[in-house]
């Protein structure tokens, strides 16, 4: 075969859906925290409306990331990975890409409205609030992570207010600080890994060192991990589930922050948190026992 025979090309299609980068959606399952511990998990109505949500939040976030990468199209052709992004390489263009971003963020929110009024607003926030991010936040030094966390709470927050379940002031906080924590810990990876070109891709960065990063991380690290032992032995939490012993699923978060924090440190892991999250074979098992623990903590009839 000759040298000068390109690989196909990706259809359109599909590198427009590779521009919503499906693979973050996994930060939306925060939609369903709600449901769980709402104790909605066996309604079916409830169900079908947190799904509904999760959708509506899928297609926001990558309304985001398609705003975001036409904005940033000049610093992602500078960088070793995020230059093959179809938008950077050229295979998107950015008035394709915002018409996609208009009409796919127009239905979504048509959805977010139509399910429930409240659960609207709480999805109109989300696209403001990181447009503003994505135009100007982002190069903030510490309103930047503040910022996405606060997105991240609007997912906890819109998956209550869809099935109509009390927000749990411990669930907001719990996911302020698990967000801080990923999204700090993104940073330092990005100024580790990109060194003297970090400014260059990111200006907060600049305002960032190694140092007080590592601080940061250890403060909200273990901000977290108390929070959410306070939060299971908490009265209110005993109360509305009639039982303490969400306490015994505490081992799950600490092993799963200090195996992050290991990735962190020894392997350069974090610079995606939903790839770090999904690639890490310990971390996912660690998730699933969590997962099912809890369920049985709080739908079992141990309790």
């Amino acid at each position: 075969m000759s040298a000068d025979v390109q690989a196909p090309v990706r259809p359109w299609a599909l590198s427009l859906l590779l521009s919503l980068r499906p693979v973050q959606w996994t930060k939306n399952l925060l939609v369903f925290a709600g449901l769980i511990f709402g104790r909605r998990l066996l309604d079916p109505a409830a169900v079908i409306d947190s799904v509904l949500a999760f959708l509506v939040f899928c297609a926001l976030s990558g309304v985001v990331y398609l705003v975001n990468d036409v904005r940033d199209i000049d610093a992602d052709r500078q960088h070793p990975t995020k230059s093959k992004r179809p938008i950077a390489a050229g295979v998107i263009s950015p008035a394709s890409a915002m018409a996609a971003a208009l009409v796919l963020g127009a239905g979504a929110l048509g959805l977010a409205w139509w399910l429930a009024p409240v659960f609207g607003l709480v999805a109109t926030a989300y696209v403001v609030l990181l447009t503003i991010y994505s135009t100007g936040l982002k190069h903030m030094v510490i309103l930047d992570v503040l910022t996405i966390a606060a997105g991240f709470v609007l997912r906890a927050a819109g998956g209550a207010v869809v099935i109509g379940v009390s927000i749990s002031h411990w669930l907001l906080v719990l996911t302020l600080l698990l967000a801080l924590f990923l999204a700090l810990s993104k940073r330092r990876t990005e100024l580790v890994t990109l060194a003297d070109a970090a400014h260059g891709h990111r200006r907060s960065l600049a305002e960032y060192t190694p140092a007080l990063l590592d601080q940061l991380i250890t403060i909200v690290a273990g901000a977290t991990l108390l929070a959410y032992a306070f939060y299971t032995i908490s009265p209110e939490t005993v109360a509305k589930f009639g039982t303490d012993r969400l306490l015994f699923t505490l081992p799950f978060p600490l092993y799963g922050i200090f195996r992050y924090l290991y990735l962190i440190h020894r392997h350069e892991g974090g610079a995606d948190p939903s790839e770090t999250l999904l690639s890490d074979r310990p971390i996912l098992v660690c998730v699933a026992l969590w997962a099912c623990v809890v369920a049985g903590v709080i739908y079992g009839p141990w309790r």
